[in-house]
């Protein structure tokens, strides 16, 4: 019996790219090339795969011996999952106020997580010793939800990364108080192209306990692994996984993408290009009389405030978002395949939309 005729077509141009988001970025050539290698045949599902059991030594040559991931379908399953693994039933996270966790993922880790998020208003979305004291207190309160974990994004939402040394001094001023510390790492890499350091350098290397690691906005198609470092913070990481719907049956087609980006190099390549792709926007766009430019930009995003109609009139042009629409801010966030020309090209449609 013949099978059924398809009718695969693009329905897109190929050619037409945005400062959106790097989720609008594809998958990476290699990824896609590591996912048909590991199509043939069958493998055990449920994580018990030889591509799941690779990962994990991939995993420690970055993050330490101890390290073990737990591969995700997303970002947000990732940080539900890790915060639910570091809290009891009456625990809170502290978090800055622009924290991913806190505003972009629709109150899960509190309603799904079943956990308190404590927020602390923050300058450049960076958490410090002092700014983490603001709701450091009342452990033996039963009427306040109790601080049990602090969790940073590295890099932050705003675009800002944190040094070693600031990390060090968050996890050793949580861990006094017996606090625990999270990274929501969707773009980990980002901050280690920035700072030219490895990612251990500020993770397990400066005390982070548990961390939710990115792949799908560096070229991965879906992907994301929560990995534990210190075995000791956490307990039933594989309940929680399947209790939250994380757990992939075919397990080995997200940990071959997680491999193709961290086996090697492709993370950083990849990681490395956005960020200079962002850089040189932010430099033609400083150039632009009339557009401010809100945060420092130390990774792939650049935060800036311009006339609410010109922007309105280069997103027909240009998928990009509003951060604050009532202030004028928006975000322009740049992929591993942003090109040189894409970036020239937003710029000079900036610089006529300014002019109009």
């Amino acid at each position: 019996m013949n099978p059924p005729k398809t009718d695969a077509r693009r329905h897109h141009d190929p050619e037409i790219r945005g400062f959106a988001s790097d989720n609008y970025a594809g998958a990476h050539p290699e990824v896609l090339a590591a996912l048909a290698l590991a199509n043939g045949g069958h493998q055990v599902a449920y994580g018990e795969d030889a591509y799941t059991e690779n990962l994990q030594q991939v995993i420690r040559s970055h993050f330490g011996a101890s390290a073990e991931a737990f591969p995700v379908f997303n970002g947000t399953g990732a940080n539900v999952i890790a915060l639910q693994a570091v809290t009891d039933r009456w625990g809170a996270v502290i978090c800055a106020e622009s924290a991913h966790i806190n505003v972009d993922e629709c109150g899960a880790p509190e309603r799904v997580g079943g956990l308190k998020l404590l927020t602390v208003p923050t300058p450049d979305g960076k958490l410090t010793p002092e700014l983490i004291d603001r709701q450091a207190y009342g452990w033996e309160d039963e009427h306040r939800a109790m601080p049990q974990v602090v969790s940073i994004a590295q890099n932050t939402e705003l675009g800002t990364v944190y040094t070693p040394d600031e990390i060090r001094a968050i996890c050793e001023h949580a861990h006094a108080h017996g606090m625990k510390v999270h990274v929501d790492g969707s773009r980990l890499a980002n901050a280690a192209a920035s700072l030219n350091v490895p990612m251990r350098t500020f993770t397990n290397a400066v005390g982070v306990d548990i961390l939710s690691l990115g792949g799908t906005k560096n070229g991965a198609m879906f992907g994301e692994a929560v990995v534990v470092i210190n075995q000791d913070a956490v307990s039933h990481m594989k309940h929680l996984r399947k209790l939250s719907m994380q757990l992939a049956s075919k397990m080995r087609f997200v940990s071959a993408q997680l491999e193709a980006l961290l086996a090697r190099d492709l993370w950083l390549r990849n990681a490395r290009h956005a960020n200079e792709m962002a850089q040189r926007l932010v430099e033609g766009v400083r150039a632009v009389h009339g557009v401010e430019i809100l945060h420092p930009v130390q990774a792939n995003a650049v935060f800036a405030r311009l006339p609410h109609d010109v922007s309105e009139r280069l997103q027909k042009r240009y998928r990009f978002y509003f951060w604050d629409e009532a202030a004028g801010d928006v975000r322009w966030m740049c992929a591993f395949d942003t090109t040189e020309e894409d970036v020239d090209g937003f710029v000079a449609a900036l610089k006529e939309e300014m002019a109009r």
